[in-house]
């Protein structure tokens, strides 16, 4: 694999209605584990789009030098596909089955050369992913989100690229798949581009590439590597506004001061030209001079105030921070002994039976606590949540609150209405605050101006999970239960420290499903759970 490689050169993209993605972009990646970040809309999912021939550019040129492998975020196949159709091998098995049964068919003969030991790749591919004794015609349908991702992976792998493009590949995986998927990218020895939210799959990179609209720039090493380049950037570009502030300070108070210095002079000459015997004409012409003399100062000086305030706005927009200010919700704050929510012996009814055994799930909520939940892909967390929220009817069991105060958010982010604008979401949530109040919450969660005027349903995933949940926590009753299920999926890394920021504000009880430790880690949990079949216990139990 080591002539793999994808060379792009002058590549430029814009939608069919106009709206440009990429101009004038080229950059060449040879044979290495490549992490693509940027921002959600910034074109990263388009990129990968056009390396792998399913649009068309603009202009410019894309070059792949090996058998190329896509992973999209989402499947497209048929409803009723098989595993085999998804593994891309239906016809190779239908066709060494029926040599195998004595079939002497020249066209089956020609299918199945090469695909013999099709069975045993296949075992051996889905079992890297932990997935054993999988049916090849059992549909995909039947297989939970992360089942499905890493029969997709296991898939590409399968046909041996030598260039592997990945779009969010440990979207909905469980902790579990999660590490197999990063064991399987360390062990490719391919050109491999990678784009991903997953703080610790990127960190596995050999290199970090940011996309912006005409450049691809790459730093060496993993996200920890790349973080601490743009955080040394960040502090540099944060110096250089404070340079330009007081430059612009600098330059306005010598306009003033040259100003102030040409009036006086245009003043003693007017005041001293009948002493001086100078005739009406000549007198006039020097006042004249004078009052040139102060204007082109006054130009002068104007135009270095406006170039210094040229370089401080675009100052300014490099030294952008993603993380939010720190704001106090006192609303949601819960006593340190208070009841907040217990559930004894839930159950929920699967396609197979009860999901969590006889005992079902037993669970006492007291204080600010924040509970970590984790568990296998397919075990129910979702259905937990959507019981503790009062959403589902339990099968059996009971269900005790000590807060009305409960917001659960689903992965679908479905609490402000998309025709709304953010403004009016805001006013159904806190009709209490008044208008500039709800105004000055929104501007500190980065919506200022025309932003906050937008639709609901026109905000990209991470601006939509970052207003719903500011206009949640900011509501009249605010709550005192947070219930969040995989909230860091789709979103970029800034959206990702934004939403750090928001929880860690909180002070109320969260319980959170994710399967992104660092985000874990980052809002402190109290207590870790994990939900098997079994039920509910504390993680070591």
């Amino acid at each position: 694999m080591s002539g793999a490689r994808i060379r792009v050169s002058h590549l430029s993209f814009s939608w069919p209605d106009g709206t440009p993605v990429l101009a004038d972009l080229s950059f060449a990646l040879g044979p290495s584990r490549v992490g693509l970040v940027a921002p959600n809309g910034a074109g990263k999912t388009t990129l990968l789009r056009l390396i792998a021939g399913e649009l068309v550019p603009r202009s410019g040129t894309v070059e792949v030098a090996g058998r190329l492998g896509y992973l999209p975020q989402r499947w497209s196949g048929a409803a009723q596909a098989t595993v085999a159709d998804l593994l891309g091998v239906a016809e190779a098995l239908r066709a060494v089955d029926a040599v195998l049964a004595g079939s002497a068919d020249p066209l089956l003969l020609e299918r199945a050369d090469g695909h013999w030991d099709v069975r045993e790749r296949i075992a051996a591919q889905l079992a890297a992913f932990g997935l054993h004794d999988v049916p090849l015609e059992r549909a995909v349908a039947c297989f939970s989100g992360g089942e499905a991702m890493a029969l997709r992976l296991a898939a590409q792998l399968l046909r041996r690229p030598d260039v592997l493009l990945l779009d969010e590949p440990s979207n909905h995986l469980d902790r579990t798949a999660r590490q197999r998927l990063r064991t399987a990218i360390e062990a490719f020895r391919g050109c491999l581009v990678v784009a991903s939210h997953d703080r610790e799959l990127l960190d596995g990179m050999q290199s970090i590439a940011e996309l912006q609209p005409a450049r691809l720039r790459i730093v060496g090493g993993g996200y920890s590597a790349y973080r601490a380049v743009t955080e040394r950037e960040q502090a540099a570009a944060e110096q250089q506004v404070q340079h330009l502030r007081q430059e612009v300070r600098r330059e306005k108070r010598e306009m003033q001061q040259a100003r102030e210095r040409a009036e006086r002079r245009a003043s003693n000459a007017a005041r001293k030209a009948p002493d001086a015997g100078l005739p009406k004409i000549v007198a006039g012409t020097l006042a004249r001079r004078a009052e040139v003399s102060a204007a082109r100062a006054a130009g002068v000086h104007g135009d270095r105030v406006e170039q210094v305030r040229d370089a401080l706005r675009r100052a300014e927009e490099a030294a952008s921070s993603p993380v939010l200010p720190r704001f106090a919700l006192p609303a949601t704050h819960v006593g340190p002994t208070q009841h907040v929510l217990s559930v004894e012996r839930l159950q929920a009814q699967g396609e197979d039976g009860p999901l969590w055994a006889d005992r079902g799930v037993t669970l006492a909520i007291r204080g600010p606590e924040r509970i970590a939940l984790s568990g296998d892909n397919g075990v129910g967390k979702t259905t937990l949540l959507r019981l503790l929220a009062g959403e589902a009817t339990p099968a059996s069991g009971e269900r005790r609150v000590g807060t009305t105060r409960v917001a659960y958010l689903s992965q679908r982010l479905d609490q402000l209405r998309p025709e709304l604008s953010l403004i009016e979401n805001f006013a159904r949530k806190a009709p209490r605050l008044s208008s500039q109040e709800r105004a000055d919450v929104l501007a500190r969660l980065g919506f200022r101006g025309d932003r906050m005027r937008l639709p609901a349903g026109a905000l990209s995933g991470g601006e939509r999970l970052r207003a719903t949940l500011g206009c949640v926590l900011h509501a009249d009753e605010a709550p005192q239960l947070l219930l969040l299920d995989e909230p860091t999926n789709n979103l970029d890394l800034h959206a990702v420290l934004q939403l750090e920021q928001l929880l860690q504000n909180h002070e109320g009880a969260m319980v959170v499903v994710s399967h992104d430790e660092r985000f874990l880690a980052s809002i402190q949990p109290t207590r870790r759970m994990r939900l098997t079949t079994e039920g509910l216990a504390d993680e070591g139990d």
